[in-house]
């Protein structure tokens, strides 16, 4: 009963067991353990590059690569995030003192279009801007409500995300100086060839390293461009909106449009012309263009996926995962596309083995063919003048 089979599929058993256990006990630190992840591929050649400097001491390295990234990437993001949830409570309390008035900028806009249009808009029921600006409008009303009603739980989920901050600065001083071996054990434990190993997990990194710095790099610029514009046509709450229009140029092809184009037709409503050109031009020129350039050349061009791939992978994946899903749905579709190349070459290397092996089968099958065909008397025949086997009769290969 205790066979070799069943102890292997007892042990398989067992490993799938305790590695979705694994999964499940740090399900809830997932986001720490991902971004610790991606930030240590991002940084990995600065911490080679340190530690080289120093003389091979990991510790050491990992630590200034740690203190590197706290400096460019952890506080930026943490004071922006900070004077953007300041402009949201400015503009709330505008908004419930009257100030900002969402229902009477959409009547201003209708107002302002041609009859022509505003009665094909109504005809075909294509868009209501009244009803688009009073449900925006309440939307903030609600908003400063849960903030008032709820400024206990949005303390405890501030106190939430500084511990998986902490979380992850502190995984990722372990993955800077210990991810290499790690990177080595997984291949070697992995049921796969080498090859294919190597060819996943290079693609992997490369579609990480692409995905974050393209498009983190894209919504920085889109951000600011659109932030500055904001700013020098003196509309308040410049870094809530260029921060907006950096979260929403993670998504290809619209992105930070959905901000500056609404901005501008208000614009060209209430009679402030250049603003409203200013402001297309500059929309069209320069926070337009800077994704239509730069995208391409730090996304497409290592990663190897469509446009309307990357777009539809990115909007699943924030779905589905939050703010990760921009770097977890290409990714994915990434591998998706890696691994069946690979299953592909398998099964054109298959394909020749599989007609070679056929071919050698059909050989005896034709040889006992022909020797079943062959007519009785010329076995006989062809007996005498038969050449004796390389090791010479049987009674002298025994003797010998």
């Amino acid at each position: 009963m205790n066979s070799p089979a069943l102890q292997r599929a007892v042990f398989l058993l067992l490993v799938v067991v305790v590695t979705v256990a694994f999964g499940w006990v740090l399900s809830p630190f997932f986001g720490a353990v991902f971004w610790a992840v991606i930030m240590a591929l991002l940084f990995h050649s600065t911490f080679r590059a340190l530690r080289a400097r120093l003389g091979g001491r990991r510790n050491l390295a990992a630590l200034l690569t740690l203190l590197l990234i706290v400096l460019i990437v952890v506080l930026p993001m943490v004071l922006l995030s900070v004077a953007a949830v300041d402009e949201i409570v400015a503009l709330i309390a505008r908004v419930r003192a009257g100030d900002v008035d969402f229902r009477a900028y959409a009547h201003q806009v209708l107002a302002a279009l041609p009859h022509w249009l505003t009665d094909l808009l109504a005809h075909f029921d294509l868009i209501d801007l009244q009803s688009a600006a009073e449900k925006f409008s309440d939307a903030l009303l609600k908003s400063g409500q849960a903030l008032t009603s709820r400024a206990l739980t949005i303390g405890q989920n501030a106190l939430v995300f500084v511990f998986n901050l902490v979380i992850m600065l502190y995984l990722l001083f372990f993955f800077l100086r210990d991810g290499e071996q790690l990177v080595r054990l997984l291949r070697r434990a992995a049921p796969m060839e080498r090859g294919q190993i190597h060819y996943l997990t290079s693609k992997f990194s490369t579609v990480v390293r692409a995905t974050v710095k393209g498009n983190v790099l894209v919504a920085l610029v889109q951000g600011a461009l659109g932030g500055l514009a904001f700013w020098a046509l003196g509309i308040r709450g410049a870094v809530l909106w260029g921060a907006i229009m950096a979260f929403l140029s993670l998504l290809p092809a619209v992105g930070a449009s959905l901000i500056w184009a609404p901005v501008a037709i208000y614009l060209l409503a209430v009679g402030s012309i250049w603003q409203g050109v200013a402001l297309i031009v500059w929309g069209v020129l320069a926070v337009g263009m800077a994704d239509n350039l730069l995208r391409p050349i730090l996304i497409g061009k290592d990663t190897k996926l469509p446009d309307y791939l990357v777009l539809l992978t990115t909007l699943g994946g924030m779905s589905l995962f939050g703010l990760s899903g921009f770097v977890i749905g290409p990714t994915i579709a990434a591998l998706f596309m890696a691994a069946w190349a690979l299953f592909a070459r398998e099964e054109e290397k298959i394909a020749p083995d599989a007609a070679s092996g056929a071919a050698a089968d059909a050989a005896p099958d034709a040889s006992s063919d022909a020797a079943s065909n062959a007519t009785p008397d010329a076995a006989p025949d062809a007996a005498p003048n038969a050449a004796p086997p390389p090791g010479g009769p049987p009674a002298q290969a025994e003797k010998s």
